[in-house]
């Protein structure tokens, strides 16, 4: 097994009003040695923003703004600009985020020249309801019935008449064009699914239709093993290797205790990412320290950023819905781990 080292808490709660619950669940890049932290930021009555903390290397936090870099301006997230991602294609920074107005929770896009201002694009997923989904997937007679279960089933409109989507969450770019698309996964429950479009223009209703008309053919990671047997989601950015794109996701497992969410690992292909190299049949690393085990949510472990400086990568999660912690480990010997149970099947 991988050794992983924790790193301890990065980044806790302050007395701002934007931040008085809890902070967690960060999107990371690094540019010339500085670690770039765009953090979830929650205050009283779960309201989310996003705050903006700029690491010295990966640990050492040399500037913290004591207001939001981005938050709520559209009805779409009118409670919640919540869990964001970021990565850098072709000079401008997509930072990827789950818009949640109260009832809804969906996948948005903002994109940055500079990492100060920002431009929405707005919602980036289908925005369909789960009877449009359900009909959708559906019509070909053959579909897992995992995906109708209570989770996913909801009704169109809530009793004061308000549009309900069909969760859809955990958008997460690749860092480059692979044959030219735009790469990303996202999160219907359980399992993760793939998009890929030379424009992101081409996400229109149309795309959405033929997309959940075929929609089996776009789900490339199922839960497979224990710790995951009750969903998977995306993590982290995938971080490009030699031998494969480095997926670190968060897998979750029902006990008596409640759910446990872990970090775990894969690798994937570098030219077609629908193609499973090895995944780790266990987690990367499971909440154990106290600030992991208690919070607003307990047992939480949710990898959303890395950072890679020389062989360490360092991995950025939030800890029990309350602080953002890391935790490192060798990429090479994780890569290579990889490999070894790739190897076995």
């Amino acid at each position: 097994m991988v050794t992983v080292k924790r790193e301890g808490i990065i980044l806790e709660k302050t007395d701002l009003a934007f931040e008085n619950e809890g902070v967690m669940n960060p999107a990371v890049i690094v540019e010339r040695k500085k670690t770039h932290i765009l953090y979830r930021a929650v205050r009283e009555g779960n309201h989310s923003t996003i705050g903006y903390c700029l690491l010295d290397g990966p640990l050492k936090v040399v500037r913290r703004d004591k207001k939001p870099l981005l938050y709520p301006q559209f009805e779409y997230e009118s409670q919640g600009v919540e869990d964001p991602r970021i990565v850098k294609i072709d000079g401008l920074y997509y930072l990827t985020y789950t818009a949640y107005d109260g009832v809804s929770a969906v996948g948005a896009l903002a994109v940055s020249p500079d990492l100060k201002h920002f431009t929405k694009k707005g919602i980036i997923t289908s925005g369909f309801t789960y009877a449009q989904f359900e009909e959708l997937t559906l019509s070909k007679g053959d579909f897992n019935d995992k995906y109708f279960r209570f989770y996913n089933n909801r009704e169109d409109h809530t009793d004061a008449g308000k549009k309900v989507y069909l969760n859809d969450k955990n958008v997460v770019f690749f860092p480059r064009k692979i044959n030219g698309k735009f790469y990303f996964m996202h999160r219907i429950r359980p399992d993760i699914q793939l998009v890929s479009v030379e424009k992101l223009e081409d996400l229109t209703y149309d795309f959405w239709i033929n997309y959940f008309l075929d929609f089996s053919q776009h789900i490339v990671f199922e839960p497979k093993y224990a710790h995951e047997s009750s969903y998977i989601g995306t993590g982290c950015p995938p971080i490009e290797t030699p031998d494969g794109w480095l997926m670190i996701y968060h897998s979750v497992h029902d006990t008596p205790e409640g759910y446990i969410y872990s970090a775990s690992a894969a690798l994937l292909d570098l030219e077609n990412p629908a193609i499973e190299i090895a995944r780790l049949p266990y987690p990367l690393f499971s909440p154990e320290t106290e600030y992991e085990l208690t919070g607003i949510v307990n047992n939480v472990c949710f990898p959303t950023g890395t950072a890679l400086f020389g062989d360490t990568l360092y991995i950025y999660y939030g800890a029990a819905d309350k602080c953002i912690a890391c935790a490192s480990v060798s990429i090479k010997g994780l890569v290579n781990e990889l490999k070894r149970e790739g190897a076995k099947s």
